[in-house]
Protein backbone atom coordinates (compact mmCIF):
# COMPACT_ATOMS: atom_id res chain seq x y z
CA UNK A 1 0.00 0.00 0.00
CA UNK A 2 1.41 3.02 -1.01
CA UNK A 3 1.70 6.69 1.80
CA UNK A 4 -1.17 7.96 -0.23
CA UNK A 5 -3.50 5.45 0.12
CA UNK A 6 -2.69 5.28 3.90
CA UNK A 7 -4.01 8.72 4.89
CA UNK A 8 -7.00 8.89 3.36
CA UNK A 9 -7.54 5.58 5.36
CA UNK A 10 -6.21 6.89 8.34
CA UNK A 11 -8.84 9.96 8.21
CA UNK A 12 -11.55 7.34 7.19
CA UNK A 13 -10.90 5.81 10.61
CA UNK A 14 -10.24 8.70 12.54
CA UNK A 15 -13.26 9.94 11.42
CA UNK A 16 -15.78 7.19 12.66
CA UNK A 17 -13.96 7.34 15.89
CA UNK A 18 -14.80 11.12 16.04
CA UNK A 19 -18.67 10.03 15.05
CA UNK A 20 -18.90 7.06 16.97
CA UNK A 21 -17.93 9.13 20.45
CA UNK A 22 -20.24 11.59 19.79
CA UNK A 23 -22.79 9.07 19.37
CA UNK A 24 -22.19 7.12 22.61
CA UNK A 25 -21.45 10.55 24.28
CA UNK A 26 -25.37 11.77 22.73
CA UNK A 27 -26.22 7.97 23.76
CA UNK A 28 -25.34 8.53 27.52
CA UNK A 29 -26.44 11.44 28.15
CA UNK A 30 -29.66 11.56 26.97
CA UNK A 31 -30.66 8.31 28.68
CA UNK A 32 -28.60 9.79 32.10
CA UNK A 33 -30.18 12.76 31.88
CA UNK A 34 -33.65 13.07 29.08
CA UNK A 35 -33.25 14.49 26.01
CA UNK A 36 -34.79 18.62 26.76
CA UNK A 37 -31.98 18.81 29.36
CA UNK A 38 -28.63 17.87 26.80
CA UNK A 39 -27.62 20.33 25.00
CA UNK A 40 -25.62 19.89 21.82
CA UNK A 41 -22.61 22.01 23.33
CA UNK A 42 -22.40 19.61 26.17
CA UNK A 43 -22.68 16.43 23.73
CA UNK A 44 -19.76 17.76 22.33
CA UNK A 45 -17.35 18.71 25.29
CA UNK A 46 -18.28 15.38 26.32
CA UNK A 47 -16.90 13.76 23.42
CA UNK A 48 -13.59 16.07 23.43
CA UNK A 49 -14.37 18.06 20.28
CA UNK A 50 -16.03 21.61 19.53
CA UNK A 51 -19.71 22.71 18.21
CA UNK A 52 -18.28 23.15 14.55
CA UNK A 53 -17.26 19.20 14.83
CA UNK A 54 -19.94 17.80 15.76
CA UNK A 55 -22.13 19.63 13.10
CA UNK A 56 -19.77 17.77 10.59
CA UNK A 57 -21.57 14.71 11.91
CA UNK A 58 -25.00 15.36 12.69
CA UNK A 59 -27.87 17.65 12.25
CA UNK A 60 -29.19 17.33 15.83
CA UNK A 61 -28.57 15.77 19.51
CA UNK A 62 -31.20 13.29 18.71
CA UNK A 63 -29.45 11.82 15.39
CA UNK A 64 -26.42 11.40 17.36
CA UNK A 65 -28.48 9.71 20.13
CA UNK A 66 -29.61 7.50 17.88
CA UNK A 67 -26.65 6.65 15.26
CA UNK A 68 -26.17 3.39 17.20
CA UNK A 69 -29.41 2.41 15.76
CA UNK A 70 -28.64 2.62 12.26
CA UNK A 71 -26.66 -0.61 11.71
CA UNK A 72 -29.22 -2.37 12.95
CA UNK A 73 -30.83 -2.31 9.15
CA UNK A 74 -28.09 -2.59 7.74
CA UNK A 75 -27.93 -6.01 9.69
CA UNK A 76 -31.23 -6.97 9.07
CA UNK A 77 -30.85 -6.56 5.13
CA UNK A 78 -27.57 -8.32 5.13
CA UNK A 79 -29.43 -11.51 6.73
CA UNK A 80 -32.18 -10.51 4.07
CA UNK A 81 -29.54 -11.34 1.41
CA UNK A 82 -28.79 -14.08 2.45
CA UNK A 83 -31.45 -15.87 2.30
CA UNK A 84 -32.11 -18.74 0.17
CA UNK A 85 -33.34 -17.68 -3.57
CA UNK A 86 -36.66 -19.30 -3.48
CA UNK A 87 -37.96 -18.65 -0.26
CA UNK A 88 -40.89 -16.62 -1.00
CA UNK A 89 -40.07 -12.85 -0.01
CA UNK A 90 -42.33 -11.95 3.48
CA UNK A 91 -40.95 -15.47 4.86
CA UNK A 92 -37.52 -14.03 3.71
CA UNK A 93 -37.94 -11.15 5.56
CA UNK A 94 -39.38 -12.77 8.75
CA UNK A 95 -36.39 -15.16 9.03
CA UNK A 96 -34.11 -12.47 8.28
CA UNK A 97 -35.29 -10.75 11.08
CA UNK A 98 -35.40 -13.63 13.18
CA UNK A 99 -31.72 -14.82 12.25
CA UNK A 100 -30.87 -11.16 12.98
CA UNK A 101 -32.48 -11.36 16.25
CA UNK A 102 -30.42 -14.92 17.38
CA UNK A 103 -27.11 -13.54 16.32
CA UNK A 104 -25.25 -12.66 19.51
CA UNK A 105 -22.45 -11.28 17.46
CA UNK A 106 -25.32 -8.61 15.39
CA UNK A 107 -25.85 -7.30 18.65
CA UNK A 108 -29.59 -6.97 18.79
CA UNK A 109 -31.65 -5.01 20.63
CA UNK A 110 -32.62 -6.95 23.43
CA UNK A 111 -29.03 -8.34 24.14
CA UNK A 112 -27.61 -4.81 23.80
CA UNK A 113 -26.66 -2.88 26.95
CA UNK A 114 -29.36 0.53 27.52
CA UNK A 115 -31.22 -0.14 23.88
CA UNK A 116 -34.38 -1.07 25.57
CA UNK A 117 -34.41 2.20 27.31
CA UNK A 118 -33.42 4.68 24.42
CA UNK A 119 -36.23 2.96 22.86
CA UNK A 120 -38.76 3.83 25.29
CA UNK A 121 -37.27 7.35 25.54
CA UNK A 122 -38.02 7.59 21.74
CA UNK A 123 -41.85 6.51 22.19
CA UNK A 124 -42.09 9.76 24.89
CA UNK A 125 -40.05 11.76 22.96
CA UNK A 126 -41.77 13.47 19.67
CA UNK A 127 -38.72 14.69 18.07
CA UNK A 128 -36.17 11.22 18.87
CA UNK A 129 -39.39 9.35 17.42
CA UNK A 130 -39.42 11.17 14.35
CA UNK A 131 -35.39 10.99 13.83
CA UNK A 132 -35.99 7.27 14.20
CA UNK A 133 -38.75 6.71 11.77
CA UNK A 134 -36.30 8.22 9.26
CA UNK A 135 -33.73 5.67 10.12
CA UNK A 136 -36.49 2.69 9.56
CA UNK A 137 -37.60 4.33 6.19
CA UNK A 138 -33.99 4.22 5.05
CA UNK A 139 -33.23 0.51 5.72
CA UNK A 140 -36.97 0.05 4.30
CA UNK A 141 -35.76 1.55 0.92
CA UNK A 142 -32.46 -0.61 0.83
CA UNK A 143 -35.02 -3.60 1.80
CA UNK A 144 -37.30 -3.09 -1.24
CA UNK A 145 -34.56 -3.28 -3.27
CA UNK A 146 -33.59 -6.46 -2.17
CA UNK A 147 -36.34 -7.69 -2.60
CA UNK A 148 -36.92 -6.46 -6.43
CA UNK A 149 -33.63 -8.20 -6.99
CA UNK A 150 -35.15 -11.20 -5.09
CA UNK A 151 -38.07 -10.97 -7.70
CA UNK A 152 -36.28 -10.38 -10.58
CA UNK A 153 -38.50 -7.13 -10.89
CA UNK A 154 -38.37 -3.42 -11.14
CA UNK A 155 -39.56 -1.78 -7.91
CA UNK A 156 -40.71 1.13 -9.77
CA UNK A 157 -43.32 -1.37 -11.68
CA UNK A 158 -43.99 -3.89 -9.41
CA UNK A 159 -45.58 -3.00 -6.11
CA UNK A 160 -44.90 -6.14 -4.77
CA UNK A 161 -41.45 -5.58 -2.96
CA UNK A 162 -42.61 -2.40 -1.53
CA UNK A 163 -45.48 -4.37 -0.48
CA UNK A 164 -43.81 -7.36 1.40
CA UNK A 165 -41.33 -4.60 3.33
CA UNK A 166 -44.16 -2.60 4.82
CA UNK A 167 -45.98 -5.93 6.19
CA UNK A 168 -42.55 -7.46 7.41
CA UNK A 169 -41.59 -3.61 8.76
CA UNK A 170 -44.79 -2.90 10.32
CA UNK A 171 -45.06 -6.43 11.77
CA UNK A 172 -41.42 -5.81 13.38
CA UNK A 173 -42.49 -1.97 14.37
CA UNK A 174 -45.53 -3.61 16.37
CA UNK A 175 -43.39 -5.88 17.98
CA UNK A 176 -40.86 -3.11 18.90
CA UNK A 177 -43.94 -1.30 20.34
CA UNK A 178 -45.18 -3.77 22.21
CA UNK A 179 -41.78 -4.70 23.87
CA UNK A 180 -40.90 -1.05 24.95
CA UNK A 181 -44.65 -1.15 26.62
CA UNK A 182 -44.30 -4.29 27.76
CA UNK A 183 -41.37 -3.48 30.18
CA UNK A 184 -39.78 -7.26 29.54
CA UNK A 185 -36.43 -6.63 27.90
CA UNK A 186 -36.16 -10.04 27.11
CA UNK A 187 -39.54 -10.62 25.22
CA UNK A 188 -38.49 -9.05 21.70
CA UNK A 189 -38.04 -12.32 19.94
CA UNK A 190 -41.33 -13.97 21.01
CA UNK A 191 -43.00 -10.79 20.17
CA UNK A 192 -41.64 -10.37 16.74
CA UNK A 193 -42.63 -14.13 16.00
CA UNK A 194 -45.99 -13.36 17.43
CA UNK A 195 -46.33 -10.17 15.21
CA UNK A 196 -45.57 -12.11 12.15
CA UNK A 197 -47.56 -15.07 13.58
CA UNK A 198 -50.78 -12.17 13.66
CA UNK A 199 -49.45 -10.99 10.04
CA UNK A 200 -49.19 -14.42 8.08
CA UNK A 201 -52.47 -16.11 9.87
CA UNK A 202 -55.16 -14.28 12.07
CA UNK A 203 -54.95 -11.49 9.44
CA UNK A 204 -55.58 -13.59 6.62
CA UNK A 205 -58.39 -15.26 7.92
CA UNK A 206 -56.45 -18.21 8.89
CA UNK A 207 -57.44 -19.82 12.80
CA UNK A 208 -54.83 -20.37 14.71
CA UNK A 209 -54.98 -23.37 17.63
CA UNK A 210 -54.61 -21.09 20.82
CA UNK A 211 -51.96 -21.12 22.74
CA UNK A 212 -51.62 -24.05 25.81
CA UNK A 213 -51.93 -20.81 28.70
CA UNK A 214 -55.32 -19.83 26.79
CA UNK A 215 -56.75 -23.42 26.60
CA UNK A 216 -59.77 -22.95 28.13
CA UNK A 217 -60.11 -19.19 28.69
CA UNK A 218 -63.31 -17.19 28.07
CA UNK A 219 -63.56 -17.12 24.40
CA UNK A 220 -62.63 -13.38 23.17
CA UNK A 221 -65.36 -11.38 21.37
CA UNK A 222 -64.83 -11.69 17.32
CA UNK A 223 -62.50 -8.49 16.31
CA UNK A 224 -60.21 -8.67 19.26
CA UNK A 225 -56.70 -9.76 19.26
CA UNK A 226 -54.82 -11.11 22.31
CA UNK A 227 -51.72 -8.81 23.49
CA UNK A 228 -50.39 -11.30 26.37
CA UNK A 229 -49.63 -14.60 24.07
CA UNK A 230 -46.57 -15.34 22.41
CA UNK A 231 -45.96 -18.15 19.70
CA UNK A 232 -43.21 -19.18 17.95
CA UNK A 233 -42.65 -20.06 14.46
CA UNK A 234 -44.84 -22.73 12.89
CA UNK A 235 -44.54 -24.61 9.73
CA UNK A 236 -48.39 -23.69 9.04
CA UNK A 237 -47.49 -20.10 9.68
CA UNK A 238 -44.63 -20.62 7.16
CA UNK A 239 -46.69 -21.80 4.72
CA UNK A 240 -49.43 -18.89 4.80
CA UNK A 241 -46.78 -16.90 4.57
CA UNK A 242 -45.32 -18.55 1.28
CA UNK A 243 -48.22 -19.35 0.07
CA UNK A 244 -49.39 -15.36 0.59
CA UNK A 245 -46.14 -13.69 -0.71
CA UNK A 246 -45.01 -15.87 -3.68
CA UNK A 247 -45.34 -13.72 -6.18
Amino acid sequence: MTPERKIPERRSRKARRTRDTLAQAAFELVLDRGLRNVTVEEIAEAADVDRRTFSRYFTSKEAAALDSLRGDGDRINAALRARPAPEPPLLAYRRAVLDWLADPGAEPWHRRPRIFDLLVVAEEEPTLYAVFHHIRVDAQEDSVAIVADRLGVDPRQDIRPAVTVAAGAGALLAAQAAWVRGGRPDALPALVAEAFDALSADLLGERRPAPEHHRGAPEQHPGTTCTTCTTSTTSTTEEAEGTEATP
